[in-house]
């Protein structure tokens, strides 16, 4: 990380017009022409205070992990837009001089003596998708895991991520199988149970967002059931469930900007695609950038074919707004990106989404929103903004008088939306739309009414760093973890009565169960798990807990720090506890564990847990 902040802190933007042609053409390049055609102009150029790369003598000093981490997480990702994971690798092996280390991605060992028909994912006990389905309400009341036998959940299996540091790629369990991503550029088919490998696919780039199952026509004809997913470039995947083989690949946002964050929501025959701009967002202050162009995105893709229906964006397209401190064009509206995965509303023939804060100036009023899309046409049905005039890039100070002329003019409080709008109804049957925010509000909304509010719960003070990443709805109770690790209360859980929007409970932050430093914290911004009688939630301390859904004891712990003993042959320990949140399904409980990088701390860890027998 010393290295990664070096770097980070040296190199410039450079040659962002180009990024969009290059795009195309890549593939057929090797690493030397990449590097002549994106880097060297920079990192070759003369010595001057124009150009704020440091030198290729610089490069080579530093080993390719580092370069690597760079491109792909760093502010070098706008200039790797376009890039495969395999073309990174070797990229930053050029520049070094040096090989990587193996990453041996495709697993090798303790792979599953057969691999029988996969039955029908509707059939069987499943949790698909980021929510469990498509109302996204994160609650597993028929997974045979309740407050009464938590006390005999035991870790059965660990299956260690290669190359991983952030695990997001929140599992899929269908049908007996378990399908989770990887952000270093892998695909797992497991057996759900044993743990077992039934095959690896490798993406174009890597993944951090959920996956979907479901039904497909087969390229050779016939039915079968495919793996959906989105990778960080803006491609969407369609895999043979049965046995990784690739069915298609569409591309769904070209923009270097892109990260594919967001989890893709199948419903029908139909794959809804969010798409975020955060690369955009960290790497745009600099007066040589022409801050900014992105703009968030829904993208209706059929499951059959990967053929586009349609695509809506959150504002219209961007215009020029003044000239940078170096005399580049600036553009605005941009940003309003979409991290979560939408909900579908199939009587009112609806898609809810929620959107993040602008970048350039000025604010649309689709920013930092709740908005209702139809589910034909894509058209946009209403909005209801929680924060307005939230235009925020990071390099900006409050102080505007310090501040280059890429930045807005009024820096926003970066208060965006993570989570996706639940939808569900309260006891007497009366339905609502119910999300929290950064800003540190949970917000029940009207779907009857064009979204009009309903009722709001301060859970505590926003925070720009981090995200919320879900609540979780059951019988009668609204249920989220207390997030924002710029909050210093930051941690705990609150139960919430779903009809009138007031606190039943709180459970404070516990006692941390990591060593005092980087990251260690007790935020809870992961997504929460509902099932009977109790709540699942995640903190940065690496602890899962499980919380009595009557008053909020604390029935559970696992402390996810340690090493463990895998069952794949690659070593893994956990991290902290962020964006994802527990799976349940069939008596099993699958949680992935780690957040490095900006806030919290790494680790590589899916955890499969058993109930035991008395």
């Amino acid at each position: 990380m010393k290295n990664l902040r070096f770097l980070n802190s040296f190199f410039a933007l450079c040659l962002p017009g180009s990024l969009l042609s290059l795009s195309m053409t890549v593939l057929a390049q090797d690493s030397g022409e990449i590097y002549a055609a994106r880097c060297a102009a920079c990192h070759e150029a003369p010595a001057n205070e124009a150009v704020r790369a440091p030198a290729r003598s610089v490069l080579e000093a530093q080993p390719p992990e580092t370069i690597y981490r760079v491109l792909t997480q760093g502010v070098m990702r706008i200039q790797a837009s376009g890039l495969t994971n395999i073309q990174m690798q070797s990229l930053s092996e050029h520049i070094s001089g040096r090989p990587m280390s193996e990453l041996n991605l495709a697993m090798t060992t303790n792979l599953c003596a057969d691999n029988p028909v996969m039955g029908n994912p509707a059939l069987a006990p499943a949790w698909n998708g980021w929510g469990g389905d498509h109302r996204n309400a994160r609650a597993a009341l028929n997974a045979g895991v309740s407050a009464e036998n938590i006390h005999r959940l035991r870790l059965k299996w660990v299956f260690g991520l290669p190359g991983e540091d952030q695990p997001r790629a929140q599992p899929a369990v269908v049908s007996g199988r378990l399908f989770v991503g990887n952000k270093a550029g892998a695909i797992y088919s497991l057996d759900a149970k044993s743990g077992c490998t039934y095959w690896t696919y490798l993406p174009r780039n890597g993944v951090r967002s959920a996956l979907s199952v479901g039904p497909v026509n087969l390229p050779e004809g016939g039915d079968g059931y495919a793996v959906f997913f989105q990778d960080l470039r803006g491609n969407v995947y369609a895999v043979n469930a049965q046995n990784g083989e690739e069915i298609w690949v569409s591309r769904v946002e070209d923009h270097p900007g892109v990260r594919g964050t967001g989890s893709v929501t199948l419903f029908e025959g139909h794959l809804y695609v969010p798409s975020a701009g955060v690369v955009e967002e960290t790497n745009s202050s600099g007066p040589d950038y022409p801050c900014c162009t992105f703009r968030g995105s829904i993208t209706k893709v059929d499951a059959n074919s990967g053929q586009i229906l349609w695509k809506t964006y959150t504002m219209d397209e961007p215009q020029p707004r003044g000239l940078s401190d170096n005399g580049v064009q600036l553009y605005g509206p941009s940003g309003a990106g979409i991290w979560n995965a939408p909900t579908i509303d199939p009587d009112r023939g609806l898609l809810y989404t929620a959107t993040g804060n602008a970048y350039g100036d000025p604010a649309p009023i689709t920013s930092d929103a709740v908005i209702a899309m139809d589910l034909k046409t894509g058209e946009i049905v209403w909005v209801n903004q929680m924060t307005p005039n939230d235009a925020f890039i990071t390099g900006c100070s409050r102080n505007s008088d310090s501040n280059s002329a890429n930045c807005p003019i009024e820096l926003g409080p970066d208060v965006d939306f993570s989570a996706s709008p639940i939808l569900t109804s309260t006891s007497d049957g009366r339905e609502l739309l119910v999300i929290p925010q950064k800003s540190g509000m949970a917000h029940a909304l009207d779907p009857n009414n064009n979204g009009a509010l309903v009722w709001q719960y301060y859970v505590a003070p926003g925070s720009a760093s981090g995200g919320w990443w879900g609540m979780s709805v059951a019988n009668g109770m609204a249920y989220v973890g207390v997030g924002g690790y710029g909050n210093p209360d930051s941690g705990g859980v609150h139960g919430i009565e779903l009809a009138s929007g007031e606190g039943i409970w709180v459970a404070p932050p516990q006692d941390l169960l990591c060593q005092a430093g980087r990251g260690c914290r007790a935020t809870q911004s992961a997504a929460v798990t509902a099932i009977p009688g109790a709540v699942f939630s995640g903190s940065a301390d690496g602890g899962m807990r499980v919380y009595s859904a009557e008053d909020g004891k604390v029935l559970w712990t696992f402390d996810s720090n340690p090493q463990f003993e895998t069952i794949n042959g690659v070593e893994a320990q956990g991290g902290s506890f962020d964006a994802s949140g527990p799976v349940v399904v069939d008596g099993m409980v699958y949680m992935l564990s780690g957040n490095c990088c900006i806030v919290g701390r790494p680790g590589n860890a899916l955890f499969a847990f058993e109930i035991a027998p008395e």
